[in-house]
């Protein structure tokens, strides 16, 4: 346990107790962490360029991360689809997911737990300029990913984040809201699944904080609790945002142990028949 909080100053301890998420700078070693994930992304895209007869540069992972890609959309958004599902099967993805120090860290802000990984529960987000079906609106990550209660969202940048780019949104110490209910919108809101799932009076939730936008770059690490209300910021930028989440939580809390720490969405699981009292009358009705 020494050895674990030595990787978490008591600083970031203590905002993420009181504030339900920190950031860790440059928690991983950019080359030697990210850089092979990025080149892993850029093969994917030259392969698929190569494919498709897309005209556009993939000598640098910058060119096929910032360039091909979108020029691939442009001419077929499915073809995104693929880069989307390929790239959270590169190695060196999963070898970062799966590092020691993360159980670490996670051990030492949830002192006593016992870490688990959330199957299903990481991957490669990519947010397009302008491409508001797919954004992550307001939410917590609990009802998306369920597993446990006391679960840890790590998030982190495989392009620097810039303002435009639309960061992150964090409302700061929200988790001591605990569990809000939520409702299912897929009609009017022109979203489905997870992104169909609003939040409880979301607005006048939201409103009690403050909300900051980290702007992380390659090897900084955000870390937010299960029950911290966050969102995608909309990108107005030139290129897409990409990043990498995955989820941590704790195979010794009640809930988790009730439910048998099963998925949610993401392992085709829909949340409201595990645990019915997380749906407000609006989704029941639905």
């Amino acid at each position: 346990m020494l050895q674990a909080r030595k990787l978490v100053t008591s600083e970031a301890a203590e905002q993420f107790a009181g504030k339900g998420y920190t950031m860790l700078p440059q928690f991983y070693d950019a080359p030697v962490d990210i850089a092979p994930i990025q080149e892993g992304i850029r093969v994917i895209i030259e392969l698929l360029c190569r494919k498709y007869a897309v005209d556009a540069p993939t000598g640098t992972s910058w060119d096929a991360m910032t360039i091909a890609y979108p020029a691939m959309i442009a001419k077929n958004r499915a073809w995104g689809g693929e880069v989307y599902d390929a790239v959270k099967q590169i190695p060196a993805f999963l070898q970062l997911v799966t590092k020691a120090q993360n159980t670490k860290v996670f051990e030492a802000l949830r002192p006593g737990s016992i870490p688990g990984i959330a199957a299903g529960g990481y991957g490669i987000r990519i947010d397009n300029p302008g491409e508001e079906k797919f954004r992550a609106h307001w939410h917590q990550e609990f009802p998306s990913q369920l597993r446990s209660l006391d679960g840890i969202v790590f998030w982190t940048p495989l392009l620097p984040i810039t303002r435009d780019m639309g960061p992150v949104q964090i409302a700061e110490g929200s988790h001591s809201d605990g569990v809000i209910p939520v409702y299912r919108n897929d009609t009017s809101s022109g979203k489905t699944g997870a992104y169909a799932i609003f939040l409880d009076k979301e607005e006048e939730r939201v409103a009690r904080y403050s909300v900051v936008a980290p702007l992380p770059v390659p090897g900084d690490l955000i870390l937010m609790d299960f029950l911290t209300m966050h969102q995608g910021g909309h990108n107005v930028s030139k290129i897409p945002r990409w990043s990498i989440q995955f989820r941590y939580f704790n195979f010794a809390e009640p809930i988790g142990v009730r439910i048998g720490w099963c998925g949610s969405f993401a392992a085709g699981v829909d949340f409201s028949k595990v645990l019915p009292e997380l749906v407000t009358d609006a989704e029941t009705a639905a």
